[in-house]
């Protein structure tokens, strides 16, 4: 395995803003397998956010490409890049200790190497003050120790609204929630993170089993605060458990409406979504799912480079106040990216050719994916 080195350099003083800055500087130099530094070249970056520990709970990640000088250096704004886990703004820096973890690709792809885990010795004033001060009516959001969230308000007046529990109609979800059940024995240590799609939103796919039993836990540890089902599929603290109806492919998503959070299971097929050149496209087969594999096949006859030009895996929804999500893939490395670019096929003629796509989609949407000629 390629062995990468970095040097480390956290500048905990945050960006000039007239807000709250969502960012605080981070250097790092990236040096090759011959300890050389890597001049002027193209890397890629994870970082994460741990808590408690350097193997803690991940709060948050962010992926990074950027260009080193001819020293090797990188500059980045940690809280800036490309979130894919959790949120920045929603990170509590006064609660526990933190640590930063950084992965590198020196080639600029998403083969990231650990480069190191360091503790976060002192944490962004303004990270710690947007926690306490907020906006005009925004109350204050106290977390106890099972991570649930309870809000501090004040009238006008000067009276205290003081925070005696939640209740469906109305309730705060926390940042992160992540999924388990009768699959995995409702263990919360191989819970699976919901993705944060957008403020209001988060969505998890799984494929799960008739009558499959679930609910949501803020964090993988049995004392964490467990969330399941109200009335009308709303989402509250200790609720009873939500419940598959058949055999499937399930997109398993939440969204916030403000004073309540719905929802929403569905049993969906993933289909490929196609870019065609003219009226007469390639020929689609019906998706096959293999359960022992977990992956999916389609086919595509009459392929030729005048009738195709790309395509996606379509993640469908029936939802009225969701989307649709299209995975393709931004870097040609067989790995899934949402919202990425078309995939193309390679070395078409004007002979029709004929496709087997196999791909598999992971809980948070990543995947991979194989072409073949049949």
């Amino acid at each position: 395995m390629k062995k990468l080195y970095a040097t480390i350099c956290l500048y905990l003083t945050t960006l000039l803003s007239a807000q709250v800055p969502q960012a605080f500087s981070y250097q790092t130099i990236a040096f090759n397998t011959s300890g050389a530094p890597i001049s002027n070249g193209n890397v890629a970056l994870k970082i994460s956010i741990l808590e408690n520990s350097a193997t803690g709970t991940v709060l948050y990640t962010e992926t990074h490409n950027k260009t080193t000088n001819s020293k090797g250096l990188v500059n980045l704004n940690i809280g800036q890049g490309t979130a894919t886990i959790g949120n920045f703004g929603a990170i509590n820096w006064g609660a526990n200790i933190k640590f930063v973890k950084v992965e590198m690709d020196p080639a600029g792809g998403s083969n990231y190497t650990n480069v190191g885990v360091n503790q976060l010795m002192t944490v962004p004033y303004a990270q710690v003050s947007k926690t306490v001060v907020t906006g005009a009516g925004q109350g204050i959001t106290l977390v106890s120790p099972n991570g649930t969230n309870y809000i501090l308000n004040v009238n006008d007046s000067g009276t205290l609204s003081l925070p005696m529990g939640q209740s469906s109609g109305n309730q705060t979800i926390p940042a992160n929630l992540y999924f388990y059940g009768s699959y995995n024995n409702f263990n919360a240590s191989s819970s699976e993170l919901l993705r944060n799609k957008n403020i209001n939103e988060k969505v998890g796919y799984k494929y799960l089993s008739t009558n499959t039993q679930f609910k949501f836990i803020v964090a993988q540890n049995t004392s964490a605060q467990v969330y399941g089902s109200g009335s009308q599929n709303t989402l509250i603290p200790n609720g009873s458990n939500f419940n598959t109806s058949s055999n499937g492919f399930y997109r398993i998503n939440t969204m916030s409406y403000g004073t309540s959070t719905n929802v929403f299971v569905e049993n969906i097929n993933p289909t490929i979504y196609l870019s065609i050149n003219n009226s007469i496209s390639p020929q689609v087969s019906p998706t096959n799912y293999n359960v022992s594999t977990n992956k999916f096949s389609i086919n595509l006859t009459g392929v030729t480079s005048t009738n195709f030009s790309g395509f996606k895996i379509h993640l469908p929804t029936t939802s009225t106040s969701s989307s649709n999500e299209f995975l393709g893939d931004n870097l040609n490395d067989s790995n899934f990216d949402i919202e990425g670019a078309y995939i193309m096929i390679p070395n078409l003629s004007n002979n029709p050719k004929n496709f087997k796509i196999e791909f598999s989609v992971n809980f948070d949407a990543t995947g991979s994916y194989t072409i073949t000629q049949i």
